[in-house]
C-alpha cells in the first residue's frame, strides 16, 4: 500500500501505556511513503512515566519521522490555512481528547490541530484508548462515530473483566484504516474482540 506525498499529522495524546503500540504503526506510515508531522499533547510532550521519558519519545519520533514534534498551538495553528495535511491522525486518543474534539474544544495542540484541519474537510482517524471508554466517554465516543470525516481504528474492551469500561484500537489496523478514510470509507468492523 502506498501513501507517497500524503502529508499526514500524527497527533499522540497521554495513554502513555499505548503510546509503544503506536510507534510501531507510525514507522509503517513512513515506510508507506507518507510525510508523517509528529503532534505531542502536552500532558506527552512533558510528562515522564513508567512507560519511558517524554525526552526519549519526542527524539525517537524526530528519528523516525525526519521532524521535529509540533508540542505548541503556535506550531500546529498553520495548518488550517496552510493546508498543510491531508489526513490527521489521533492515536491514542483519550477519554480526555474525545471530549474535546466532540465539544469543539482547540485548548491543546492535538485538538487544535484537528480542528484546523477539519475546516480544510480534511479526513480524522481516530485510535481510541481510553480506561472509560464505556463510561462518561461513551457519549463523546458516539457523537464522533456519527460526524462525517471522522474514522476510528477498529476497536474493542482489551480487559472486559478487570477494565470493564476501557477501550483500545487495535492499532496495527491503523494503515487499513488510514487508507480507507483517504477514500471517505470506514474499515470495518469498527467494533472488534480485542486480543
Amino acid at each position: 500500500m502506498s501513501l507517497t506525498e500524503v502529508r499526514i499529522g500524527f497527533g499522540l495524546t497521554g495513554s502513555h501505556c499505548t503510546v509503544s503500540k503506536v510507534i510501531p504503526e507510525i514507522e509503517r506510515l513512513v515506510r508507506a511513503g507518507a510525510e508523517v508531522f509528529p503532534i505531542l499533547s502536552s500532558t506527552v510532550a512533558d510528562t515522564d512515566t513508567r512507560f519511558g521519558k517524554a525526552e526519549d519519545l519526542e527524539g525517537e519520533l524526530q528519528r523516525i519521522t525526519g521532524k521535529k514534534p509540533w508540542r505548541t498551538l503556535v506550531e500546529v495553528e498553520p495548518i488550517g490555512p496552510q493546508n498543510l495535511l491531508d489526513l490527521m491522525v489521533v492515536a491514542p486518543c483519550t477519554g480526555t481528547t474525545l471530549a474535546r474534539l466532540a465539544l469543539g474544544l482547540s485548548d491543546s495542540p492535538v485538538s487544535l490541530a484537528c480542528k484546523a484541519h477539519l475546516r480544510n474537510n480534511g479526513p480524522v482517524v481516530i485510535g481510541v484508548s481510553t480506561n472509560d471508554g464505556l463510561g462518561v466517554s461513551l457519549i463523546h465516543l458516539a457523537s464522533l462515530v456519527n460526524r462525517k470525516l471522522f474514522y476510528f481504528v477498529p476497536f474493542g474492551q482489551d480487559n472486559p473483566v478487570g477494565k470493564p469500561r476501557s477501550l483500545v484500537a487495535k492499532m496495527d489496523l491503523l494503515l487499513p484504516t488510514v487508507a480507507a478514510a483517504l477514500q471517505a470509507s470506514q474499515i470495518q468492523p469498527v467494533l472488534i474482540k480485542y486480543d
